[in-house]
């Protein structure tokens, strides 16, 4: 699944498409402007801002090598971008290809294999494509690269876990010897922020043996054993001048976090991610370490589902929201870390989250008020946890503490990490899912809300809810899709079935001698494309 933590990130199926919401305010208003003037144009110059954080340290050291620990590492790992589902998928995506764009701290697209990608109505864009790059045997991206990576999406054989993104897209061809026209079957504005996802990597036409990964990016396979370790390589002939700064990256995956913590404090390994917070003070106190906090809009969720039974009845489901302690959430299980969530996936750092939105508050009373109304008897009820679902063992042994305040007979079943994304989740009346942040409002609606998304965890069904989504792709004037996006909200939060009490933040550590590191709010492991960015200081 998608990792989101440490785990699937339930997104794709659990699965990632991840990276983070956009609420880059500037990228809309320039956007909004250039539409108004009845063209829209992300450019090189312009629209892109550069990701400064990385970039506002010393000047980058060239050479070195690090040992980089993840969360995950499978037999499943893999090199084909449209399969990728984990953390460790992710970076070395990002290690050996590229996209057409690529998200900046904001979340906004900048230009990546594409200069510029242009268009009048949201549903026609036109890609140029950047000129010189090479693949890493030497031979030069074309259109035919393009159309290739992105129809093969559409394939139901490829098993994309972007399949739901790419049905948006109704063909991808080349017109012109540098430019590649990308019509939908309507209107999203989102487009650049979807390309930038790790699915939309670009790879050489016709390809189907991911044993290696020849791609554009700044790392070449040195070496590729799944569920052991992935090497990659210095590409001296990268196109972006001066990057990357290492010489090689080994790449591992060490699933305990206590022994992922070890392993940086041994200095077996440089950087870590999915560190629990309550590693935090024992990393900062060593000497020579840091915590690196990004504040994303990944969540670990309560799946009240709409079925038969009394999960199916719509005051129970509402009562079921009153018994989240949210604030003792974040500071029991999370050491302070994240922001308070209100049941409705958009977060704080999205520049669509709805403040105005009333808090939800822990109150057992109203709790055992809807109960009552949905005459809930007194026969237990089981609530399926998992360390697969970060913090929901934790959270669910809360909401059964309390649970016999408002008349509830709230049983846990704590079921094993392995297996729980296929055998246990949105399989139970009760339980819980862990979202990786994505990249946009619409990504995360469309995967998880709308009515026949493959990941509908509450098997809720609104066609209100469905028809506004339709309407906010298409709506160029920014104030206004903002105000569609808060009605959507406040459906979710009313009736989506849905527990969403906080939005956790991602936390990587590494040694101090590692440079560059910054923060793209997706995920971790800057979005997990640290890879060209950082540096050792000797």
């Amino acid at each position: 699944m998608k990792e989101k933590n440490s785990q699937h990130d339930v997104s794709e199926p659990g699965h990632e498409l991840e990276q983070l919401t956009a609420r880059g305010a500037s990228r809309r208003d320039v956007l909004r402007a250039v539409a108004a003037a009845g063209m829209m144009s992300v450019t090189g110059a312009g629209l892109l801002t550069a990701s400064g954080a990385a970039f506002a340290q010393a000047k980058p050291k060239q050479g070195g090598k690090i040992r980089v620990a993840t969360q995950s590492a499978s037999a499943a790992d893999t090199l084909d971008p449209a399969k990728g589902a984990l953390a460790t998928d992710y970076v070395r995506g990002f290690m050996f290809y590229n996209c057409l764009t690529e998200l900046d701290s904001h979340l906004g697209a900048k230009m990546a294999l594409a200069t510029s990608l242009d268009t009048k109505d949201a549903t026609v864009w036109v890609a140029k494509l950047r000129p010189g790059v090479q693949f890493h045997d030497g031979k030069s991206l074309t259109p035919a690269d393009v159309v290739y990576s992105i129809m093969r999406h559409k394939d139901p054989a490829t098993a994309s876990k972007a399949k739901t993104l790419a049905d948006q897209i109704k063909e991808v061809k080349a017109t012109g010897p540098n430019e590649v026209t990308i019509t939908l079957e309507g209107p999203n504005a989102d487009l650049p922020v979807i390309l930038a996802t790790s699915h939309f990597q670009i790879i050489k036409d016709g390809t189907r043996d991911f044993k290696t990964a020849v791609g554009t990016g700044p790392f070449k396979v040195k070496e590729f054993s799944p569920g052991v370790r992935t090497v990659g390589v210095k590409n001296e002939k990268y196109w972006k001048p001066g990057l990357p700064h290492l010489d090689e990256i080994e790449l591992v995956g060490i699933g305990d976090e206590s022994a992922r913590v070890n392993a940086l404090l041994s200095g077996d390994v440089q950087l870590i991610n999915a560190v629990h917070p309550r590693s935090t003070t024992q990393i900062k106190g060593a000497g020579g370490f840091s915590v690196l906090e990004t504040k994303t809009g990944q969540y670990t969720d309560l799946i009240v589902r709409d079925e038969a039974g009394i999960t199916g009845n719509g005051d129970f489901r509402r009562g079921m929201m009153y018994l989240q302690d949210r604030e003792q959430m974040r500071r029991a299980i999370f050491q302070g870390y994240g922001a308070i969530g209100n049941d409705q996936p958009i977060d704080p750092t999205n520049k669509y989250y709805l403040a105005g939105l009333p808090q939800r508050t822990f109150d057992p009373d109203k709790a055992k008020f809807y109960f009552q109304k949905a005459k809930l008897g007194s026969a237990p009820l089981q609530i399926f946890a998992s360390p697969a679902a970060d913090g929901s063992v934790e959270m669910a042994m809360l909401l059964q503490q309390v649970a016999p305040q408002a008349g509830l007979n709230l049983q846990v079943s704590r079921v094993p990490a392995d297996g729980y994304w296929s055998n246990h989740w949105m399989k139970h009346p009760l339980g819980f899912g862990n979202v990786n942040a994505r990249p946009s409002a619409d990504v995360i609606f469309t995967q998880f809300f709308k009515s026949d998304a493959p990941w509908n965890e509450a098997n809720w069904k609104s066609p209100k809810f469905d028809q506004l989504l339709l309407q906010a792709r298409g709506e160029p004037d920014d104030t206004k899709r903002k105000k569609i996006y808060g009605d959507m909200q406040v459906l979710v939060h009313e009736t989506g079935g849905i527990g969403i009490p906080m939005f956790q933040s991602s936390l990587d550590a590494h040694t101090d001698k590692l440079k560059g590191l910054g923060s793209i709010p997706l995920a971790g492991l800057m979005g997990f494309m640290f890879s060209e960015n950082v540096w050792l200081e000797a």
